[in-house]
């Protein structure tokens, strides 16, 4: 059986991408690029949903493609963090605004965590999750309520981080010393057991290595914390690592360099599926289906 991730602590999370609300637009490249991929995996769907639900959606900056690919839908944008959403909605863009006053669909925004959130069984057409997941306090009991808030025939589509990602990174803090620094990432074939288990239908999984590069281990961490993405694994070393424990890891690091650049790898994992008609009820009944017969004897 795979390990589970190690336990987050949810109020480090929650203070980090709080602190990173002022900086995380600009720190967040890759998110836009995933998501740009993502659009693309979703124009092969034909998909026409009435509510849309961004899960994890931080400071809304999918909202604006998913209102343009579905400019009829109500669009929900959920995240844990409240300076996030309150950036979101401060950010909204005037033209987003406009469209409301004119009586297109309206856009919410909402503070919710992935594995509670707040809407009613079969509200959405669309869930939509972009490095969002890597985050939840249970990577099953937020694809679980994913499905709960879909409806019938009602498509999940989302990103996440797979256990490669960082790997520069976590070897050379494992030759610095030996507290944990780097969460860990489910992997891509554990994510779709996952997805079978809680009554996905069809699910689709891929991934893909992307490596960014920088000048140094300050650039990257200052990324990481701009983004929102520091360490807040439960059993981290609580204070400042130590200027002899980063120096080694510096170095440790610095084996990794290439061509001038020092790499950090990560792992992308997409994945996709469909909510189908269920065939157990909530207390584990199977559900049998009888169709009439029709007589066409006169």
């Amino acid at each position: 059986m795979p390990q589970p991730p190690s336990p987050l602590d949810r109020a480090a999370l929650r203070r980090a991408f709080g602190r990173a609300a002022a900086t995380v637009a600009g720190a967040s490249f890759l998110d836009r690029e995933v998501e740009r991929r993502m659009a693309e995996r979703l124009g092969y769907v034909r998909l026409e949903p009435r509510r849309v639900l961004d899960a994890g959606a931080g400071t809304g900056a999918s909202l604006a493609m998913l209102r343009a690919r579905y400019p009829r839908a109500e669009t929900v944008a959920a995240d844990f963090a409240p300076a996030l959403v309150r950036r979101a909605r401060s950010a909204r863009p005037i033209a987003a605004r406009l469209r409301g006053l004119v009586g297109a669909a309206p856009a919410r925004f909402v503070c919710a965590d992935l594995a509670a959130l707040p809407f009613p069984a079969e509200s959405f057409g669309l869930v939509w999750s972009n490095l969002a997941l890597a985050f939840a306090p249970s990577v099953p009991a937020a694809i679980a309520e994913w499905r709960r808030v879909l409806e019938t025939g009602g498509l999940l589509m989302f990103s996440t981080y797979g256990p490669d990602t960082l790997k520069e990174l976590r070897a050379a803090f494992a030759a610095a010393d030996a507290a944990p620094h780097v969460h860990d990432f489910v992997d891509m074939h554990d994510l779709g057991d996952m997805l079978i288990a809680a009554g996905f239908a069809d699910p689709v999984m891929d991934m893909e290595m992307v490596t960014l590069t920088y000048a140094d281990v300050g650039a990257l961490a200052r990324d990481l914390r701009d983004s929102g993405q520091a360490s807040a694994l439960a059993a981290r070393r609580r204070g400042l690592t130590t200027p002899r424990a980063w120096t080694r890891m510096v170095k440790a690091y610095e084996r990794a360099r290439r061509d001038g650049r020092l790499p950090a790898t990560v792992e992308v994992v997409y994945g996709h599926a469909w909510k189908a008609v269920p065939k157990a009820s909530a207390d584990g009944r199977a559900i049998i289906r009888f169709d009439r017969a029709i007589n066409t004897r006169r």
